[in-house]
């Protein structure tokens, strides 16, 4: 069957195929006009009261505020609703320099892909220095959730008051070659920012919840509940993924000034809690401690009487300078003295890199929700993952009788081993 002849005119199959794609074109155009010249640009819905369809599941019909209408999205945008159930007064919140931008997108392409797509909770982004361009350019192609960006002044990101400058240089070089940083004052800065100080940021201090989220770090399964929520249910303040121990020298007098603290402030410690997970029965740190590159904390913690109290008295000790007293271990020390097994928890299900350590669930159950190997998982073989499983809560007159009875034989013995 030929084509039909138009006037006289008898069209070839390549001009009635461009005839039909302009007749197309021109339907689609007037289509889109008419919808475009129907909407308020003020409320984003059509005149005609039909709601604007909420394809990026916000609530109302309100567009992001980095979306406007004729205005493409930007990369990787994700077109999920929220999960349902309610959210916590939460965030993602990373310490990041702008040279690590690579290594933060790998970190928040996995976190996106794993868990945060779903659930869109926001992040903060804390830099010592101004946030490049370049850097912000490189996160908004990466999510399109909220993200706040908030830099560090001299009250953040300083000294202990209790240190000077000459003093630290002089410990830095003694250091340098005894341990990892053991020469880096921007890693002191870091320890001390997050072990006491990044709670109180303006851009933090009024959420309830944080998750620790660092550059170069892997999350290898889906993530279909919200740990957040589930730690609120269920009256847990702390949660963690890999637990292995400390090097002995950064921490030389970290547990005696805990041990002086404690001594000084019985009344700020609970009747019970789990600090047998960190002392030995012979009242020595046996150097067990969460790796808090990974930590989902309710911040009641970090912000009560004992947990301030206990900060401000170590940094009065300056070992966060003249030792290197990571956030970690103090984090470690303080949940295991102010909460009980109960109030933290281990997050098994959790596929979790860091570099040097990782964690795969080896329950079977699992497998088809993660991209990891368990056989290879540090978690199953550390003796402080282990420990955790076996302990249980000691009473405040018990650790106080083991902590007396130990007083005086009690030395900074760099070749002693903690009973296990």
């Amino acid at each position: 069957m030929g084509f039909p002849q138009i006037g006289g005119f008898k069209p070839t199959a390549r001009i009635y195929k461009l005839g039909i794609l302009l007749i197309a074109s021109l339907t689609i155009y007037l289509t889109l006009h008419i919808a475009t010249s129907m909407l308020d640009p003020k409320s984003t819905s059509f005149t005609g009261g039909l709601s604007l369809p909420n394809v990026l599941g916000g609530s109302g019909s309100k567009l992001p505020a980095n979306l406007s209408v004729g205005v493409l999205p930007p990369a990787r945008v994700s077109y999920d609703a929220p999960a349902p159930g309610e959210r916590v007064n939460g965030a993602i919140v990373v310490l990041v320099r702008n040279s690590e931008l690579d290594g933060l997108r790998k970190s928040m392409r996995m976190f996106e892909d794993r868990f945060n797509r779903k659930f869109k909770y926001p992040y903060v982004l804390l830099n010592d220095q101004n946030f490049t361009q370049e850097f912000r350019d490189g996160i908004a192609a990466i999510t399109n959730n909220e993200v706040r960006y908030g830099m560090l002044d001299g009250n953040y990101w300083n000294y202990s008051p209790s240190v000077t400058p000459e003093e630290t240089e002089k410990k830095l070089q003694f250091n340098k070659n005894r341990y990892l940083y053991g020469g880096s004052l921007s890693y002191r800065f870091m320890c001390r920012f997050q072990s006491g100080l990044f709670y109180k940021h303006p851009l933090v201090r009024d959420l309830d919840w944080y998750w620790r989220l660092e550059p170069d770090v892997e999350y290898y399964c889906d993530i279909d509940y919200d740990p957040f929520v589930f730690m609120r249910d269920n009256g847990i303040k702390y949660g963690f993924t890999i637990a292995p121990r400390e090097g002995r020298r950064t921490v030389e007098t970290l547990w005696n000034t805990t041990r002086s603290w404690i001594k000084e402030n019985t009344d700020l410690l609970p009747e019970k809690s789990l600090v047998n997970w960190v002392m030995g029965t012979d009242g020595h740190y046996n150097l067990c401690h969460f790796w808090s590159n990974f930590e989902i904390v309710d911040l009641s913690l970090y912000r009560s009487e004992a947990y301030e109290s206990y900060f401000n008295y170590l940094d009065s000790a300056q070992g966060f300078f003249y030792e290197r007293w990571g956030d970690a271990p103090v984090h470690s020390i303080a949940a295991s003295l102010l909460l009980q097994k109960g109030e933290i928890h281990w997050f098994e299900d959790i596929g979790y890199k860091h570099p040097g350590n990782m964690h795969c669930p080896r329950d079977p159950a699992m497998h088809s929700k993660c991209i990891c190997d368990h056989a290879k998982a540090y978690t199953y073989r550390s003796a402080c993952q282990t420990r955790f499983s076996k302990v249980n809560n000691m009473s405040k007159d018990r650790m106080l009788q083991i902590l007396t009875n130990s007083e005086f034989e009690y030395r900074y013995d760099p070749n002693k081993k903690s009973e296990e």
